[in-house]
């Protein structure tokens, strides 16, 4: 029964002349049957991670294997067959063939496998009555709510009974009585065989999962001491698209923020200097740093703080 394996998996790219990481050294073992929620902000990678574990896109450097297949690692003809076979993808917003019916959207992921029309037909019956739209398998989509959109995404999802599915904010979508129907079915898919993954920032879906990986820290985190740190000239504090967990007050000396441009070059952004603070919004929006920052003449005195005890802080200074 295969498992999943994720080591030192990193994506990068540019957007807009900078350097993103959405998903930067990250390991993760996944076993089989199991539900994982990958918990998170937008813009957090849970997109990217996904489309990486479909081999939608191509890691910049790490390893997926999912029971003895290296992931990364295919090209051509086995690339093909392991997107058709292997993996069942749930969309966000359904992308349902709106001039097709339930079967005939279901039917089409196995008629384009060379599936004969009329073993297509049946199986897209079958799984149709599976995820309960036995009475809506003539309608378009146009004729369905959210919920039962969703229902055909995740039977077409299932039609070569793929033993990896991974699903895109599937409750995107839905109100809170669609949603309880899309939630029993997605639980009931993790069973021994199979993998389900799901990406979500609804935490309705946390009851049901048996792993839940967080790609973000909490927005507000818990408290803990004020952390002092000394840098020398030169020396980074974070690079951009790190995770933040600290907002950091300048003591002595300048901090230099700076953002990777994706030609190799550093830019300026501003000069921090002692009383000023920054990276504030990373820990309260539960982002990954949008730039980085380094000492700029050493040695610099800083002190981080998590985002409740700098609010604290914050506050009581304004007050006095």
């Amino acid at each position: 029964m295969p498992n999943l394996t994720i080591r030192d998996l990193t994506m990068e790219f540019s957007s807009g002349g900078y350097k993103l990481r959405p998903i930067d050294s990250f390991d993760l073992d996944v076993a089989t049957g199991d539900l994982v929620l990958l918990l998170g902000a937008s813009g957090c990678g849970k997109t990217t991670l996904l489309s990486m574990l479909a081999r939608l896109l191509t890691p910049t450097h790490g390893t997926i294997t999912f029971g003895d297949i290296e992931v990364t690692s295919l090209s051509g003809p086995e690339l093909v067959e392991y997107r058709r076979k292997t993996v069942g993808i749930v969309f966000q917003a359904f992308n349902l063939i709106p001039s097709l019916n339930a079967r005939e959207n279901v039917q089409i992921a196995l008629q384009s496998a060379k599936v004969p029309r009329h073993e297509a037909k049946a199986r897209a019956d079958e799984l149709l009555v599976q995820v309960g739209l036995e009475e809506r398998i003539t309608h378009l989509p146009a004729d369905m709510s959210g919920g039962q959109q969703q229902r055909v995404a995740i039977a077409r999802a299932l039609a070569h009974d793929p033993p990896l599915v991974l699903a895109d904010e599937p409750t995107a979508h839905l109100d809170y009585i669609q949603v309880d129907g899309v939630l029993r079915l997605l639980r009931e898919l993790a069973q021994p065989g199979r993998v389900v993954m799901v990406a979500t920032h609804d935490e309705r879906l946390l009851p049901l999962a048996d792993r839940v990986v967080e790609l973000t820290p909490r927005a507000a985190g818990e408290a803990r001491p004020p952390e002092p740190v000394k840098l020398a000239a030169g020396e980074v504090l974070f690079r951009q698209g790190d995770k933040g967990e600290l907002v950091y007050v300048v003591e002595s000396g300048e901090v230099e923020i700076f953002r990777e441009t994706d030609d190799g070059t550093d830019e300026r952004v501003t000069v921090i200097e002692p009383g000023g603070y920054f990276g504030e919004l990373a820990p309260m929006f539960g982002l990954r740093r949008s730039a980085g920052a380094r000492a700029l003449d050493g040695p610099v005195q800083l002190t981080g703080y998590s985002l409740r005890d700098f609010r604290n802080r914050h506050t009581s200074q304004t007050l006095n």
